[in-house]
């Protein structure tokens, strides 16, 4: 057997295979607002919007935008927090048969004018903070083609129907082009606008990959793809109308846009946000809202199970939850269950395969391999076929470590503009994610590390997962990132950079004897550096590159 076996069912009951249900998730959306409109579809701190009052906001924009000539194929950027004018923003851009382009608020101008001249985007929906610190000026430059720039605050919607438009930020917005996103709810109300796209093929959105191998490229991430990817984790998850998911991952990145927003749109369930990741916050949010399902980094639930009067009790209405983004070692998984109670199941996949690839079905006990000690990251979800290839393209056999590749009705066909990335990561509908793992015998796959961080030390691999998995079995040790640092004997060594829980004590020298306990010598740290805090993208993500 050299591929995962195509069951009839997975562990749990969960078919193998499903019928996508829509062409777009503007269809799932105009379903549940012709169901029940008043339903609210996004709780934001002691305020809440409908579905209809959410529609008639992307109305209202997309006529806006339709003033200057915005239309079929333009692109709108996303210049917002975990604010409901992201979602407005979103399906605005789909009413107007447009592209949205999630930008992450942590951008400065260099990136954000990289990003708006890369997608050629027309018109920006920001926060008046943003505008004022970069927009202005990337706007204000002539680099790029915005025409149009709509500006929400913060502090909106922070309870049910607040209309109000801030003294200080309505002063400081100026320009023929500048509007105040209400605005736009004002002089745009009951403005009729299109149903879904006609091409379920056609971009929905472009979501700009990290970085971390090399300059951004916009995923093409499509109307159907969407759709079904917010399919999976309606099916996979058991979401319902009754359900409240707590959206804690950042909206631009994939995981928040997908696993928050289009699963809560296919769901027709409720979306709690917050505004930002803060610990506080959400835990109050979680009090509040009383959320049942959520997935996010698990340096979020790190962060929540280490929060001040934190209780069991406060996690006991979610009855579903997943991290993605990076592997999970199982020492702090078990570590985050015994603090707070919550059982996190596994999740993987890419921007370039819309979110979902792989998961652990609901209820189901994790393998762990006892070869890397990987904790798996599930199963190929619905309609998906995945594969471990060598170096030439071949099909490995269970067991063998190789690239995990992908294909399903969720994988991208391309990136913006990139014919030649495309060419070397997409043939045929399957991509080759770069990432490193294995298929055990039964169909469970195990991510060891990316191709990328592979560490050469006196010719041996070393992959540097492994051994943060060890260093994270140290009672003191909170967060761990292992790199190859140059060496002029071995080629590489190993350093490890790590960060200790509140209170804790360790030298170097005793992680490192800890580490050679468990370890060939040749994988144990030669060097420890203690941090404060590792380097993290928005997404959660340890960012070895900064490290190395």
């Amino acid at each position: 057997m050299t591929e995962a076996p195509w069951l009839r069912n997975y562990p749990g009951g969960l078919p193998s295979h499903i019928t996508p249900e829509y062409g777009s998730v503007l269809d799932a959306f105009d379903a549940h607002i012709a169901e029940n409109p008043d339903r609210d579809a996004i709780a934001y701190f002691d305020g809440a919007i409908t579905y209809r009052e959410l529609d008639d906001r992307a109305c209202a924009l997309a006529a806006a935008l339709s003033t200057r000539g915005f239309g079929p194929g333009d692109r709108l950027a996303l210049y917002l927090q975990n604010d409901p004018a992201f979602v407005v923003g979103l399906l605005a851009a789909w009413r107007a048969r447009a592209v949205a382009v999630p930008v992450n608020p942590m951008n400065k101008a260099r990136e954000v004018t990289y990003l708006l001249q890369d997608s050629g985007a027309a018109a920006v929906l920001t926060l008046d903070g943003l505008y004022h610190s970069v927009l202005r000026e990337v706007v204000g430059s002539g680099s790029t083609a915005v025409r149009q720039v709509f500006v929400a605050s913060a502090l909106d919607d922070q309870t049910r129907n607040d209309r109000r438009v801030l003294p200080a930020t309505a002063a400081a917005i100026t320009g023929p082009d500048v509007v105040l996103l209400s605005t736009v709810y004002a002089r745009f109300a009951g403005q009729a606008c299109a149903s879904a796209p006609t091409d379920p093929a056609s971009p929905a959105v472009l979501t700009y990959t990290s970085g971390t191998t090399g300059v951004p490229k916009g995923a093409i991430n499509t109307h159907r793809g969407l759709a079904f990817a917010g399919q999976i984790y309606r099916e996979w998850m058991g979401l319902g109308s009754d359900d409240v998911i707590l959206g804690i991952a950042p909206l631009f990145h994939i995981t928040g846009l997908v696993g928050h927003v289009c699963a809560a749109l296919v769901s027709g369930c409720r979306l709690v946000l917050v505004h930002r990741f803060e610990g506080s916050v959400v835990l109050d949010a979680i009090r509040e809202h009383r959320p049942t399902f959520t997935v996010g980094a698990i340096t979020a639930f790190t962060n929540l199970a280490g929060a001040e009067g934190a209780t069991k009790e406060d996690f006991a209405s979610l009855r579903a939850v997943y991290s993605g983004g990076a592997p999970i070692a199982p020492e702090l998984r078990e570590r985050i269950r015994d603090r707070i109670g919550i059982v996190i199941h596994n999740i993987y996949g890419m921007t370039e395969t819309t979110s979902p690839a792989h998961a652990v079905p609901l209820g189901v006990a994790t393998p762990v391999d006892p070869g890397t000690g990987a904790l798996s990251i599930g199963l190929p979800v619905f309609n998906t076929r995945a594969r471990i290839l060598d170096d030439d393209g071949t099909v490995l056999p269970p067991g063998k470590l190789g690239e995990l590749a992908i294909s399903g009705p969720q994988v991208v066909p391309g990136y913006w503009n990139k014919p030649v990335d495309t060419a070397d990561r997409i043939t045929g509908g399957e991509i080759r994610t770069g990432d490193v793992g294995l298929m055990d015998a039964e169909g469970w796959f195990y991510l060891v590390d990316r191709k990328s961080d592979v560490i050469i030390a006196s010719g041996y691999k070393v992959w540097p997962r492994e051994v943060e998995d060890v260093l994270l079995g140290h009672p003191a040790v909170r967060e761990a990132a292992v790199v190859g640092v140059p060496d002029e004997y071995r080629g590489q060594t190993v350093r490890a950079v790590v960060s200790l829980r509140a209170g804790a004590a360790v030298t170097d020298g005793e992680l490192i004897a800890f580490c050679r306990d468990r370890l060939a010598a040749y994988k144990c740290p030669r060097a420890v550096e203690f941090v404060g805090e590792l380097p993290k993208n928005a997404a959660g993500k340890v960012l070895r590159r900064g490290l190395r």
